[in-house]
């Protein structure tokens, strides 16, 4: 069975040049967002969609950008539904991946998209270490200022970290980290100091 998906971004824009296109192309069930943006993946009609969705059936879409904007995404949506033994249909890029071109230009999509994961990876890399160059900390900003962390490791003789951590209002997690990296430090100082 062919199943059939269109979406629109705005409410002022209309569905039936999509749905017209997905009739025509035989789709015998039609889901549809209306007003809904194609960046998230999370859509009460695709949703729907791919609930319905069985195996030896095929999912249609007029373009591929109305089934979403991320192209990482895009090739992970089609990769699980063929892992499901579902098929995948653009009208309009004419992929189809019950044939071998429609195959081979998914496969061309998900290289692009590993080219594109490296290049976001590689410039946030190169972007953290100018930073650090510059002297910027990098990362997430310390949940405790050194004060708090000073207070929390004298506390901690008689209060547990469970105490500690609703006291400073931090996961238990999050303050043992701190608790045993400031052990850690003031071990290290210690040693450093009877050396000299």
């Amino acid at each position: 069975m062919k199943i059939g998906y269109a979406r629109v971004s705005t409410e002022e824009q209309n569905l039936d040049l999509q749905v017209l296109a997905l009739t025509a192309a035989g789709c015998e069930r039609l889901f549809h967002d209306h007003g809904v943006s194609g960046a998230t993946f999370r859509r009460p009609g695709l949703d729907d969609t791919l609930t319905q969705l069985s195996r030896g059936d095929t999912l249609v879409v007029w373009r591929l950008d109305r089934l979403g904007r991320s192209l990482m995404k895009l090739v992970e949506m089609i990769d699980t539904l063929d892992k499901r033994g579902i098929r995948f249909q653009s009208l309009t890029e004419a992929i189809d991946t019950t044939s071998c071109s429609g195959m081979f230009i998914f496969h061309m999509m998900a290289a692009l998209a590993q080219f594109e994961r490296t290049l976001i990876s590689e410039r946030t890399r190169c972007g953290m270490n100018a930073a650090r160059e510059r002297g910027r900390r990098v990362g997430r900003r310390a949940t405790m200022t050194p004060v708090q962390c000073k207070e929390a490791l004298a506390l901690s003789e008689t209060l547990s970290v469970v105490e500690l951590a609703a006291r400073f209002h931090v996961h238990p997690r999050t303050m043992q980290r701190m608790l045993r990296n400031s052990t850690v430090q003031r071990d290290s100082s210690e040693t450093q100091g009877r050396q000299e």
